[in-house]
């Protein structure tokens, strides 16, 4: 109670304590480095409880940044009281569903476990949270969706690829129409948050019939859906060259098949992967379904060369 009280009439000092990281660390200008150094001496006569308590009301970022420039500072800064407000209210929830085993000594070393990901639900999902804000972030794998066709050899493959961090992904041998679809529920990602759903996925050197119309792509949940389209393959300046001298009027007339949108193309990862975004939605208090997907169903024209890794969930900047 005596904390709360002192948090409330100090709530002023969150804004000194990113000033201070801030200016302990990029700025040049000597008086204003002295202020904020005073301001961190002010702030170590407190109570470490109270200094911690007030950190915990900033951020990840700002709390790393006072380790670093404070070294008075860097017990509160470290304690599992800030770090704890950083980590998922249903913490325990989650690690009872984790896939990979765990060991860490604080909450601030678990905390950056996370960040860099673990398997759940058997192994078929992967869970993170977003390092600066402390949001969740979810893949679904390959094994976590629905996919048309899925388990007849003829037409998928489930194989590994050591690039992914699931143990199977789904390879595209040839097929007609493409039909795929993940769920979650809100439950499992952040409130208050906009989130984007991510096609990864990676396209041979030997991939045919990808391109020849668009997929449809959507998310929605209960009555609300938004619908766009997207192209599997991205598009080079070679193929953009000869698809205007041979294609364009075959693409024009297919593309009318399927409703109107963006056209999105895939981007490259950091992973090395590439990612098409399928929709966003907003997640508030209520938990809801949610269904994302891609289909296309529209050109009847063979086409194969394409691996299917998962669904990413992310919050949108």
């Amino acid at each position: 109670m005596i904390i709360s009280h002192f948090v409330y009439n100090h709530l002023s000092h969150i804004q000194h304590i990113h000033n201070i990281t801030h200016s302990l660390l990029i700025s040049s200008n000597p008086q204003f480095i002295s202020r904020n150094i005073e301001m961190a001496t002010r702030l170590n006569m407190l109570p470490e409880d109270c200094v911690s308590t007030i950190i915990s009301l900033t951020s990840p970022p700002d709390a790393c940044r006072i380790m670093h420039a404070s070294a008075s500072l860097r017990s509160a800064a470290e304690s599992d009281n800030v770090w704890s407000r950083f980590l998922p209210s249903d913490l325990p929830r989650i690690l009872t569903r984790s896939h990979t085993k765990l060991n860490f000594s604080s909450k601030k070393d678990l905390f950056f476990q996370l960040c860099d990901s673990i398997l759940i639900d058997g192994g078929v999902r992967s869970f993170s949270i977003n390092k600066v804000s402390g949001k969740k972030c979810c893949v679904l794998s390959a094994r976590a969706l629905t996919i048309s066709s899925s388990y007849e050899p003829n037409h998928w493959t489930w194989t590994t690829n050591f690039t992914s961090r699931f143990h199977e992904v789904i390879e595209l041998k040839t097929i007609s129409n493409i039909e795929l679809e993940g769920i979650i529920n809100t439950e499992d990602l952040s409130p208050d948050t906009t989130y984007g759903a991510y096609l990864i996925i990676k396209v041979s050197d030997n991939s045919f019939g990808l391109d020849s119309i668009p997929s449809e792509v959507s998310v929605s949940r209960e009555e609300c859906s938004v619908t766009n389209t997207a192209y599997l393959c991205p598009l080079d300046n070679k193929k953009k060259h000869l698809g205007s001298l041979f294609f364009m009027n075959r693409r024009q007339m297919m593309e009318k098949r399927v409703v109107e949108g963006e056209g999105r193309r895939p981007r490259k990862r950091e992973d090395g992967w590439m990612e098409i975004e399928l929709g966003e939605f907003f997640v508030g208090v209520k938990n809801e379904r949610v269904r994302m997907s891609l289909m296309e169903v529209k050109g009847h024209q063979l086409k194969g060369g394409l691996t299917v890794e998962g669904i990413e969930l992310r919050p949108k900047c």
